[in-house]
């Protein structure tokens, strides 16, 4: 039995019971927004992690740090080590996007020594192998994704990513627009390669039935890919991007007909102004399902700063409806993340959720604003640190001042002190 068919059914588990604690609410207001859709725990049955959250309506934003081996850094252990640089700055799920080295090391790796929910893109996994035997992608069998997406779902992992919006007439659209940056999603670029050369419709949208067969089993929340998600502020909010979510928002539909969670995936490049619109477009087309966000990037000329970029989307975003907000690196665009990379990203995800969930008004989030002022009124510096978003980045700038009771930018003029007086 899978969380929504539980909450359906009026039952509380004991996911909804550790998912409601971390957000101060009833248990009961958790399962009801799993059991009307607006809500998910990825928790696949077959792998035990401390920290079980849900992502929804209502709820804190959470964030994601994608990690994993590429064909030109296959190296497993550093990607264990970002792993636990993720978890350490707080992250809320990780996904392994490994295309590099023993993939299936390299998942188990990951899935043994996280303590959050893990994610996956399963067709990585068999585009990867064929990459290695110098097989083009355009020759993938249809059942035999379908097979590693359950192996990989057997295994333990949590959601997974799956592009079922590509299709044959959302390709011949796409095709036919006057995109600038064209397909940037991986998945999306290899199935729609796929469909091209073969004229056939995406297995995954074909056999979308078996795929939620899958799902159910091991209870996996399938995250709805953006395929055809804008790779350019200038390609956002156009005919091949909403085509494919309102494909998105009917396969939402019959997951949740069939007892499985769903989340849609949303768009990477939005400029500032198109951002609101975007979200409560997701919103009204998928039935309210839980939305996951690249960033949004509200500009394009910023790489090696595309966290703060992304963090300034997000934080917009998740304020009009975003739920869940994947991080974006200082690496994004331009190389492999290593574990600074890691450590930025997360730390500018979590400010961008953040300041959503003040926004929000979710339960709790003004009040930590509002204690960190009163520990600055009263100088209590080690109160700062311990409720800032990065404490021991805190610590470090601190210790470089001269008088422990103030700041060296204010020193003997410190308005505080001065206030006191």
């Amino acid at each position: 039995m899978t969380q929504l068919e539980a909450a359906k059914q009026g039952r509380i588990t004991p996911e909804m019971e550790t998912a409601a604690k971390h957000e101060g609410l009833a248990a009961g207001e958790v399962r009801k927004k799993i059991a009307e859709g607006v809500a998910v725990i990825p928790k696949n049955i077959n792998h035990n992690f401390e920290n079980v959250m849900a992502i929804g309506q209502g709820l804190k934003t959470k964030i994601n740090a994608n990690i994993g081996t590429s064909g030109d850094c296959p190296s497993i252990e550093r990607e264990v080590r970002k792993l636990e640089v993720a978890l350490k700055y707080g992250t809320d799920s990780v996904m392994d996007l490994s295309t590099g080295d023993d993939l299936n090391e390299a998942r188990m790796s990951i899935l043994d020594k996280s303590t959050v929910m893990v994610g996956a893109v399963p067709l990585y996994a068999v585009a990867a192998g064929m990459a290695d035997k110098d097989i083009p992608t355009h020759r993938m069998d249809g059942e035999k994704l379908l097979k590693s997406i359950e192996e990989q779902c057997r295994q333990g992992i949590d959601y997974i990513t799956v592009h079922c919006g590509v299709t044959k007439e959302s390709v011949k659209r796409m095709d036919a627009s006057d995109r600038v940056c064209g397909i940037v999603s991986r998945g999306g670029s290899i199935l729609a390669d796929w469909i091209r050369k073969n004229d056939r419709e995406n297995p995954l949208y074909e056999y979308y039935d078996e795929l939620l067969e899958i799902a159910y089993r091991y209870d996996v929340t399938l995250s709805l890919g953006d395929g055809f998600r804008p790779g350019s502020i200038a390609d956002a909010t156009d005919r091949p991007q909403i085509d494919e979510l309102i494909i998105l928002g009917e396969l939402s539909k019959r997951a949740y007909e069939k007892n499985v969670q769903v989340i849609i995936e949303g768009p990477g490049h939005v400029p500032l102004d198109q951002i609101e619109t975007n979200m409560k477009l997701q919103k009204s087309l998928c039935n309210n399902a839980p939305f996951y966000i690249l960033g949004p990037l509200p500009t394009d000329i910023a790489p090696g700063y595309d966290h703060i970029t992304s963090a300034i989307g997000g934080a917009i975003a998740a304020s009009a409806g975003a739920d869940f907000l994947c991080y974006v690196t200082p690496a994004e665009h331009l190389c492999l993340p290593d574990e600074d990379d890691v450590r930025e990203g997360v730390i500018a995800s979590k400010i961008a959720a953040h300041i959503a969930d003040i926004s929000k008004g979710v339960k709790g989030a003004l009040q930590r604003d509002i204690k960190m002022s009163e520990y600055r009124k009263n100088l209590d510096w080690e109160g700062m640190f311990e409720i800032s978003v990065d404490p021991e980045k805190a610590r470090s700038r601190f210790r470089q001042n001269m008088d422990i009771n103030s700041c060296t930018m204010c020193g003997k003029l410190c308005a505080v002190k001065i206030d006191q007086k």
